[in-house]
C-alpha cells in the first residue's frame, strides 16, 4: 500500500511540474491557462516525436485537435447553421433566424491556425459564429480553406478570397437578402493575416462591386520579415503561441524546406539588398515607447538565397504589412485586438500605426492580461472570463458599427 502511494505522489508530482509554467502575475485563471497550455504542448511534443521517427508530419499530429473539437453543424432556435461550399470551398453558413423587415449584415469570417491548422467547423469557432450571426442578426460565412503543408502559399489566400468575391456577386446578395453596404471581413491570427489581404486586394478588384465596410483583424499575423520584435522576444514561451512554432507557421505556410524554419527562426532570411522593406516593420517608429523602450532596434540581415527561391516572403499578400502607404489608402473602417502576451502583439501594433498615418479610421482593442488565441477560450469547462468579455466587447463593437 505504502509504494503505491508513494508511485501516486511521485506521479501527481511530475505530472504538476509538467503542467506547470512560469506565468505572468496578472494572467487570470491560471490553472485553466496551465491545462490548456499542457494539453497543447503535449500535442506538439507527440507530433516533434512522430516527424522524428518518420511517422507523420508535425502538423498533422497537431490537426488531432482540429479533428476532436468537430462540431455538427447543428440548427437551433436562434441560427439555421449549414455545411456548402461557395466556388468549390467549404463554408459552414449561419443564418439567424429573427425576421427582420430590413436586409441583414453579413460577417465573412476566416479562422485562424497558422495557415496549417484550424476549421470553422471546430467547436469555438462554431460558438462564435453563431453568437455573431445572433448578436447582430447577420448572415455568417465561416470559411475553411486549404491547409500547409500540402498546400502553400498563395493557395490559402485564394481560396478564401475565391470565396468572398462569390459572396459579395450581387446574385447571392440578394439569395442570402444581405445588405451589401454592411458586409465585413473578420479573422483571428493567421486568419487575422488573410482578412487584412482580403481588405486590400479587393479595394481596387473592379470586379467586386459590393466594398466591405469593415475589416476586423483580431491578433494578426502581419509579417514574417522581422521575427524579433520585442513582442517576439518577449512572449517567445507564453501559453498556446511560442516563438518557434510562430515561425514554423511562418515557414510552412511557404515551403516544406526546413532551411527556412532555421533562416526565419534566427532571423536571417533577409538579404541586405533588400533593407529598404524593413521600413514597413520598423517597430522603433510604429511602436509605443513603453513597448519599445527597452529594446535596440537592429534589423538583422542573411544573404539572398531564400527571397529568390521563395518571392513569398517579401508578397505583401503574405505581409499586409508590406503594403505600400497608397494600397493602404481607402481601406475601411478597421478593429484590430492585440493582447500583451503574444508574439504577434508587435504586429498589430504597427499595422495600427501605419493605417492611421494613412487616414484610415481604426478601433484598437488592447488587453494587458491576455495572450493569444483568448477567443478560443470560451468552451467549457476551460474557458476563461476574460475571454468572454473579450468576446462579448468584439461582438458589440461590430454590431454597433457594421
Amino acid at each position: 500500500m505504502a509504494s503505491k502511494l508513494l508511485c501516486f505522489g511521485l506521479l501527481s508530482v511530475l505530472l504538476a511540474y509538467y503542467i506547470y509554467k512560469p506565468l505572468p502575475d496578472d494572467i487570470e485563471e491560471k490553472w485553466k491557462v496551465l491545462v490548456l497550455d499542457a494539453a497543447f504542448r503535449t500535442l506538439g511534443h507527440a507530433g516533434s516525436f512522430a516527424e522524428l521517427l518518420g511517422l507523420k508530419h508535425y502538423m498533422d499530429v497537431l490537426m488531432l485537435l482540429t479533428y476532436a473539437e468537430y462540431a455538427e453543424p447543428t440548427s437551433d432556435e436562434n441560427v439555421t447553421v449549414s455545411d456548402t461550399t461557395f466556388n468549390n470551398i467549404p463554408v459552414r453558413l449561419y443564418i439567424p433566424k429573427k425576421s427582420s423587415d430590413r436586409l441583414k449584415r453579413a460577417v465573412l469570417y476566416i479562422h485562424g491556425g497558422g495557415w496549417c491548422l484550424g476549421s470553422g467547423t471546430m467547436m469555438p469557432y462554431d460558438l462564435l459564429s453563431r453568437k455573431t450571426a445572433q448578436t447582430l442578426n447577420a448572415v455568417v460565412v465561416s470559411i475553411d480553406y486549404r491547409l500547409a503543408p500540402k498546400f502553400h502559399f498563395p493557395t490559402q489566400f485564394d481560396d478564401v478570397y475565391s470565396v468572398v468575391k462569390y459572396f459579395l456577386n450581387e446574385n447571392i446578395l440578394k439569395k442570402y437578402s444581405v445588405d451589401p453596404r454592411h458586409i465585413a471581413v473578420a479573422g483571428d491570427s493567421a486568419g487575422g493575416n488573410l482578412a487584412a489581404a482580403v481588405a486590400q486586394k479587393q479595394l481596387n478588384d473592379p470586379e467586386i462591386k459590393a466594398k466591405l465596410k469593415i475589416q476586423a483583424l483580431i491578433y494578426p499575423a502581419l509579417q514574417d520579415i522581422d521575427l524579433n520584435t520585442p513582442s517576439y522576444q518577449e512572449n517567445g514561451n507564453m501559453p498556446i503561441l511560442s516563438l518557434s512554432l510562430m515561425v514554423r507557421f511562418w515557414s510552412e505556410y511557404i515551403t516544406t524546406d526546413k532551411t527556412l524554419y532555421e533562416a526565419m527562426f534566427s532571423n536571417t532570411h533577409i538579404p541586405r539588398e533588400k533593407a529598404d522593406v524593413f521600413k514597413y516593420v520598423n517597430w522603433s517608429t510604429l511602436l509605443p515607447e513603453n513597448l519599445s523602450k527597452n529594446y535596440v532596434y537592429s534589423p538583422q540581415y542573411g544573404n539572398s538565397e531564400f527571397i529568390k527561391k521563395y518571392p513569398a516572403i517579401l508578397d505583401s499578400i503574405a505581409s499586409p504589412l508590406l503594403a505600400e502607404d497608397q494600397m493602404l489608402n481607402g481601406l475601411p473602417l478597421t478593429y484590430v485586438l492585440t493582447c500583451m502576451y503574444d508574439v504577434l502583439r508587435d504586429d498589430g501594433f504597427m499595422y495600427v500605426a501605419r493605417l492611421r498615418q494613412a487616414g484610415v479610421q481604426v478601433v484598437h482593442d488592447h488587453y494587458d492580461k491576455a495572450f493569444h488565441g483568448m477567443l478560443l477560450m470560451t468552451v467549457k469547462p476551460l474557458d476563461l472570463d476574460l475571454a468572454e468579455h473579450m468576446t462579448e466587447k468584439y461582438l458589440n463593437w461590430l454590431n454597433d458599427h457594421l
